[in-house]
């Protein structure tokens, strides 16, 4: 991905060095889990897995400064904010052809170690996560590694997947599908609720795709082997195969952002279509 030397947004709002504490009610804690097990489950893109991980925070200490911020951290930072510039831009355009309004950005809070946030406390092991209780983005960078070494998704692209995947998460925002959605999730059973929270996941994979689609298309930013680093991201965190890597047989009806394929599948849908209708996962009968 071409990103040195771009526009970075101003939408960003930096806490690596704020020392602010993680707040909150210690719900309980990770028990016999572990961190890495909660990474590698939280992680997916939006779990909010902060009730387990609270208490582990406390335990640490809950300060929100992670240590030095280091050389690497700042060139995660730098990427970070160019590749959200790259997404205000093409939203905005998108949404005024195919909306007819304008695109309202979200904020990106980059954050090492924990932080609060009003969905809950923000913890470099629950992964990134849209809160749209204040419509931010909540992301640790060191993320990008547990991406590449644990996870084996590395590259920048896969990076880049994870923002976009976040910043499609507002965008649902904005179209009121996420307070419809969870809305009825709240009324549900777990099964149903589940089944509702993966077709809000895949529909963000999806807009991912048509985010990578259009920044090639604006931007040209785009180079060999990127769309295949989001693809293998994608699959990385299919929920059949995070389940397999924990050593579990793979339970549909506990799936809430779904399985590799399908996690591929829409994003590439996204990718080859470019446009924001044909991501309406709540229709589609086949996912």
């Amino acid at each position: 991905m071409k990103w040195r030397g771009r526009r970075k947004s101003s939408n960003i709002e930096d806490r690596r060095r704020s020392g602010g504490r993680s707040g909150g009610m210690v719900l309980g804690g990770a028990g016999g889990l572990g961190v890495l097990a909660i990474v590698v489950i939280g992680w997916i893109f939006g779990i909010d897995l902060t009730p387990l991980l609270r208490d582990v925070a406390v335990q640490q200490g809950g300060s929100g400064g992670g240590g030095e911020v280091t050389a690497a951290d700042e060139e995660r930072a730098e990427f970070v904010a160019v590749t959200l510039a790259d997404t205000e831009e093409v939203w905005a355009r998108l949404f005024d052809a195919e909306v007819g309004r304008p695109h309202d950005p979200a904020t990106l809070v980059l954050f090492k170690g924990v932080t609060q946030s009003p969905c809950g406390g923000a913890s470099g092991a629950t992964g990134p996560f849209y809160c749209p209780g204040d419509e931010k983005i909540y992301l640790d960078t060191d993320f990008f590694v547990t991406l590449d070494r644990r996870l084996g998704a590395g590259g920048d692209f896969a990076a880049a997947y994870v923002v976009a995947h976040e910043v499609a998460h507002h965008v649902q925002d904005e179209l009121g599908i996420l307070a419809d959605a969870n809305g009825i999730r709240a009324r549900v059973g777990e099964v149903e609720s589940n089944a509702i929270s993966v077709r809000i996941e895949l529909q963000a994979d999806c807009l991912s795709g048509v985010w990578a689609q259009a920044a090639q298309e604006q931007f040209g930013s785009l180079q060999k082997g990127d769309v295949a680093e989001a693809m293998a991201a994608a699959a990385a965190i299919g929920d059949d195969r995070l389940q397999t890597g924990a050593g579990r047989a793979p339970r549909p009806d506990s799936f809430t952002h779904g399985t590799s394929d399908q996690r591929q599948r829409w994003f590439a849908t996204g990718y080859d279509s470019g446009g924001i209708r044909d991501c309406d996962t709540f229709s589609a009968e086949r996912l």
